[in-house]
Formats: C-alpha cells, structure tokens, sequence
C-alpha cells in the first residue's frame, strides 16, 4: 500500500474542511429562507422543554420544516439553553433565524385569569385548575394551606382577591396569580379605607370588606350599590339584623339547592344574618372597586329596607309599613 505524503493528507484535509465549509454554508442559508406560513398559527413551548422538544413542537405546528437544521444553528448560536416556554403566534412566513429569536426572547403571547366580581374562592380555585396554561401549585393544598403561602392572616381566604383580569406567561404558578390578586385587594383596600366616610360602623378594613362582600352579591345594578349599602349601614347603626339572604346561602354552602326555604332563615348559623346581629364572620364573596368604594361612601338617607320592583331596580324605603306597601305592589314573597 502507497505510503501517504504530507501533500496527500493536506488534500484530504482541504476537501473535508471544504466539504464542512459547505455544509455550514447550506445550513446558515437555509436559517434565512422563510418558512410558507399562509395564515397566523398559534403554538406552544412547554413548560421544561429542551432545545430537541422544542424544536418538535415547532414541527408539529407547522412553523419547521427540518428540527435538526433548526437545532444545529441553535447550538451554533449558543442559544440551545435560552428556549422559554410559552404561548407563540406566528402571522407571516418566518425564517427558522427569526423563529429561533422569538423563542429564545420570550416574544410570547401572555395568557390571562379573569377573576369575576362575586366569585366565592372556591368559584376561583375552580377557573385556576381548569386553566391549562398555568402551573397547579395549589392543587391537593386545604384553603388554609394556600392562605399560608401567600402570607394571609385574615381567618379564611374568602374576599381575600381583587376581580380583575391578571395576565401571566405559559405555566406559571396559580399561586402567583392569587399573590397578585391579593396584593392588588390589599392595595384597594386600603386606598379606599384612607378616604372613607366618616362615621361609619367598621372598626377596621375588614369589616368593610365584609360588608362589601355582602353588596356586591345583592345587586348587579351599579347604579343602586350605595343605597344598598346605606341600607345595611344605617342597619348596623341601629342594631338592627342584616336579614340578608346571600349570607345564609352562603353559609349553606354545598347544601344550598337553589331554593332559599323558610326553615333555612330560621336555622341559626354563623351566616345567618336572619338570626344574628351584625356582620358575618367572614366576607361571602369577592366584591369589585364599585361594592367597596359603595360601603365606604354609602348613599346619603335613612332607608333601612328595599324591595325588587321587577324590572331590576329596587324600591328603597324608611319605614317597616312603608317597605310592606311596596312589598305587596312589587313582589309580596321577594321583599328584605
């Protein structure tokens, strides 16, 4: 066999480094040329995903042709540990370079939480476990166990969270969510304690949220929320009960059917407004901004009852004879 030369290896070397200086030629063009994308598709980077699983899920939603091209100029960018994970959207053709950026900058679309106004937590500790982009920290934990996370010292969660809609990156933590909701409730809390009528009968901001609570779930009309609470208010005023039927339902809990009876107004319960005086121990929902800036600057009179006239307004007045008039005109089984 012919002895190899200097010359000789020099050749093989010189074809290999020309044949390697191609291929990275063919692969560097083809990061450039767009990938046909006809309509915006929608795509997701899982939680964990490394640089292969990645760039698979890109395959599979239509937005890479070739996975390993697209991995390969990743390692050569150094960028294969910079994926992040998250919702994506796509709404033109797009080089695998300019794709690669897009998800190794976080360019992602944000998914969101609505929290509606007079949600119990339990109604919001559904909407977290049924929604898919979000990591379930709290599942399997008691309400007692994730008021402890979150560093609440009120007796339960209950009213705890502001409604609003909070925006979040692909599977972040439900925890995270409620941290902010709650932040945001002790900071409108707050606000609105500062600047609260005088004279009220709350000893402290609690209590306000408490009552709020309880307007919030006693009309959808906004309009009406400061008679509302003018009524509850000069109620507490005057010892008088609340004789409010959301906190008997409420503390009915699971047993309630849809059906408020007579024996449940008389069945004596912490709720139970009917049977107790003052507020109940807790808030029974999640008021909004309007329940709580209501309870804190009530309508001004003396109207201590209200009656739905049934066209979704109600009939205040100050007299226990005057509410029975308006009682039998607008709705003899339905009057407070």
């Amino acid at each position: 066999m012919p002895k190899r030369t200097n010359a000789d290896r020099l050749r093989s070397w010189s074809f290999l480094l020309l044949a390697m200086a191609v291929a990275l030629a063919v692969l560097v063009a083809s990061c450039f040329v767009p990938i046909d994308i006809s309509s915006p598709v929608q795509f997701s980077v899982k939680q964990g995903s490394g640089l292969r699983a990645a760039a698979r899920q890109l395959q599979s939603a239509g937005v890479l042709d070739s996975p390993w091209r697209f991995e390969a100029m990743a390692r050569l960018l150094g960028a294969g540990s910079r994926i992040q994970a998250g919702n994506y959207e796509v709404t033109a053709p797009i080089t695998p370079y300019a794709l690669l950026q897009k998800i190794t900058s976080g360019d992602h679309r944000q998914d969101k939480l609505t929290i509606v106004e007079g949600w119990t937590f339990a109604q919001l500790r559904a909407a977290l476990d049924a929604h898919p982009a979000l990591r379930h920290d709290s599942q399997g934990l008691t309400d007692a166990e994730v008021a402890a996370r979150l560093g609440i010292t009120a007796p339960t969660p209950e009213g705890m969270f502001f409604p609003d809609t909070y925006f979040f990156a692909t599977g972040g933590s439900d925890l995270s969510v409620l941290q902010r909701a709650n932040r945001m409730l002790q900071a409108q809390l707050d606000s609105s304690w500062s600047t609260r009528m005088e004279g009220l009968p709350f000893d402290n901001p609690y209590q306000a949220l408490i009552m709020a609570s309880i307007v919030e779930k006693e009309t959808g009309q906004a309009g009406e929320r400061p008679m509302i609470a003018a009524v509850f208010v000069n109620r507490l005023r005057i010892g008088m009960r609340l004789q409010t039927d959301p906190t008997v339902i409420y503390g009915l809990g699971a047993n309630f059917d849809g059906n408020l009876r007579k024996n449940d107004l008389l069945t004596d319960g912490p709720y139970n407004s009917y049977t107790r005086s003052g507020l109940p121990p807790t808030p029974i929902a999640m008021p909004g901004l309007a329940a709580l800036n209501a309870t804190l600057h009530p309508a001004p009179g003396k109207a201590l009852y209200f009656v739905a006239r049934g066209d979704g307004t109600s009939k205040f007045s100050e007299s226990l004879a005057e509410h029975e008039l308006a009682v039998t005109k607008y709705q003899r089984h339905g009057g407070r």
